[in-house]
């Protein structure tokens, strides 16, 4: 299993390129970055954030965690996409969201909320054209474009991985059509097996071979020798994030406990089809580092050689 570090939402953003090189130190496979315009709180945007890291690192992938693609001009997205791909050297993997978490955020875009996913399909459809690196004409619903060649393309032939988020069933079938990663939150092993299986169904629909939709887990999480302050901690910051209770649900949701716990959920997870995991460390600030380095010094070693447990269970008994 191949797992990102991911930088919290809320974090000073003068820390980034630090721990965008500490996450390449400790051997993590990508370093993570979200994005929103208008949230609850601060909130970094994926391509500033990745572009300073891509200048900061050398070898460890790029993962925007997530995109919120309708939240651009399409062309701009390919434009800025493209341009990522070439300062990080071929390294950036682009993650895609619809949003809509926060109405007002795209009220003050100018993007009607329930244009969002076709928005997001239509982008999806144009940066596959535009990074062929001929002259595309497109008429979209969105999007018109005539006789126009975006240069340069990316690094990567024929673009950047495309990471689709989402539980629901359009997020299926998008992820199905266009992903080369399905990537859900907040989704216990059995959810994620059933819903990677439908996914990979579809894909064959569209004409694509199943297994070529990776699974993966985007886990809110905290480690701790302790597993109630663990429980706490995670509660805590999510609840903030998100504006959300998630405490009658955390032990289906949310990934907390001591490093063997922590440990055994991931293969459940891992048995559930999941060949990624996008660690999100959920912790006060001062706490941040500390749960980092216990992730990746007991964690992180185990889960790339374990073999995947194959029945889900129960997250902690605390």
């Amino acid at each position: 299993m191949r797992v990102g570090l991911m930088f919290p939402p809320g974090r000073d953003q003068t820390d980034l390129v630090r721990v965008a090189r500490w996450a390449e130190e400790l051997g993590f496979d990508y370093f993570c970055c979200g994005e929103h315009v208008f949230f609850h709180g601060p909130i970094t945007n994926s391509f500033v954030g990745l572009a300073a890291a891509a200048g900061a690192t050398e070898r460890i992938r790029l993962l925007s965690a997530l995109t919120v693609l309708p939240a651009y001009p399409a062309a701009l997205a390919a434009k800025l996409i493209a341009s990522l791909d070439q300062v990080a050297r071929g390294r950036f993997d682009l993650g895609v969201g619809v949003g809509g978490e926060h109405p007002p955020e795209f009220e003050a875009l100018g993007v009607a909320l329930a244009e969002r996913g076709r928005r997001t399909d239509e982008a999806l459809e144009l940066l596959a054209e535009l990074f062929s690196g001929g002259r595309t004409t497109f008429h979209g619903g969105f999007t018109t474009i005539r006789d126009q060649a975006l240069e340069p393309v990316p690094v990567q032939r024929p673009g950047p991985p495309v990471w689709v988020g989402g539980r629901r069933p359009a997020a299926l079938r998008r992820a199905a059509r266009y992903g080369d990663v399905w990537l859900p939150y907040l989704v216990d092993p059995g959810r994620l097996a059933m819903s990677l299986s439908e996914v990979r169904t579809r894909a064959a629909e569209y004409g694509r071979p199943p297994e070529s939709v990776r699974g993966a887990v985007f886990c809110w999480a905290a480690v701790d020798s302790d597993p109630a302050r663990a429980r706490r901690n995670v509660l805590a910051e999510v609840g903030r994030t998100y504006r959300q209770d998630l405490s009658g649900r955390a032990e289906r949701y949310l990934l907390y406990g001591t490093p063997e716990q922590v440990r055994r959920r991931i293969g459940e997870y891992a048995g559930a089809g999941a060949e990624e995991m996008v660690f999100a460390p959920a912790c006060p600030a001062g706490e941040f580092d500390q749960m980092v380095d216990l992730f990746a010094g007991e964690v992180l070693p185990s889960i790339r050689a374990a073999q995947p447990a194959t029945t889900p269970g129960g997250l902690v008994d605390a």
